[in-house]
C-alpha cells in the first residue's frame, strides 16, 4: 500500500487521526497531574511525553493547538509543577477515560476513579496507583507554527519508584513496573524485553548485557 499526501488530506477526520498517529510507532502513556490555584485537580492522559535530556534533567510534552480548552496546559502555567505517572494494566482503563471532556470543575482523578497522592517538593498530585511517578517544574515552551501546536519542557525535581526496578547501572526495568504502551489513540500493549545492548562503538563488537 502506497497512500499520497493528497489521499491522507482527503480522509475522514478520524480514520486520518488513527492512521498518522499508528505511523509513529509504540507510543509513551502517561497520565499528566496538575492543579489550579483554586486547589482543583486535574488528570489527562497523553501519548507525546518524551525525554529531552539528562543534564538538566528535563522531558517534553506535546500539547495540541490552545484555540480549544486545555486544563492541563492552564494549570501548568498558573502553578509550574506538573507530575508524569506512568499507566500500567490495573489502571489503563481509568487513564484512557481521562481523555473524556469533564469540565474544569470536575476533577478526573474522582470521576475516572484513582487516587491522589502529594509529595513534600511538588504542588501537582501524583497518581497514587502509578508504580512510576516524576514530578516536574516549568522551563519552558515552544510554539510549532507548522500545526499551532505547543512543545513545553519541564525538569524534573524528584522521581518516585520502587527500588528493584532500578538496575545497579541506572537501568529503570519498565516491564517489571507494569509499564504500558500505546498505539494511535486507543491501542495499549504490553511489553516484552528481547535483549539489551552494549554501548555502540566502531572498534568493538556488540554484547548483550
Amino acid at each position: 500500500m502506497i497512500i499520497t499526501k493528497t489521499q491522507i488530506s482527503d480522509m475522514e477526520k478520524l480514520y486520518k487521526a488513527k492512521l498518522i498517529n499508528s505511523l509513529s510507532g509504540f507510543k509513551s502513556a502517561n497520565l499528566i497531574g496538575t492543579i489550579n490555584k483554586k486547589g482543583i485537580t486535574n488528570l489527562a492522559l497523553f501519548s507525546s511525553v518524551l525525554h529531552v535530556g539528562a543534564n538538566p534533567p528535563l522531558m517534553g510534552v506535546l500539547f495540541r493547538p490552545l484555540s480549544a480548552i486545555r486544563h492541563t496546559y492552564d494549570n501548568i502555567k498558573e502553578t509550574k509543577h506538573f507530575t508524569i505517572n506512568h499507566v500500567s494494566k490495573n489502571i489503563y482503563q481509568s487513564a484512557h477515560q481521562t481523555s473524556a471532556r469533564y469540565d474544569e470543575n470536575t476533577s478526573e482523578f474522582s470521576a475516572c476513579g484513582l487516587t491522589e497522592e502529594y509529595s513534600q517538593t511538588i504542588k501537582a498530585p501524583y497518581v497514587k496507583e502509578s508504580k512510576i511517578k516524576i514530578g516536574l517544574e516549568y522551563v519552558e515552551e515552544h510554539h510549532i507554527k507548522a500545526n499551532d501546536t505547543v512543545f513545553l519542557v519541564g525538569e524534573i525535581i524528584e522521581a518516585i519508584l520502587p527500588d528493584d526496578i532500578v538496575n545497579a547501572d541506572g537501568y529503570i526495568d519498565l516491564e517489571s513496573a507494569g509499564t504500558l504502551t500505546i498505539s494511535s489513540l486507543d491501542g495499549y500493549h504490553g511489553t516484552k524485553l528481547i535483549n539489551r545492548l552494549s554501548y555502540a562503538k566502531t572498534d568493538k563488537d556488540l554484547k548483550a548485557l
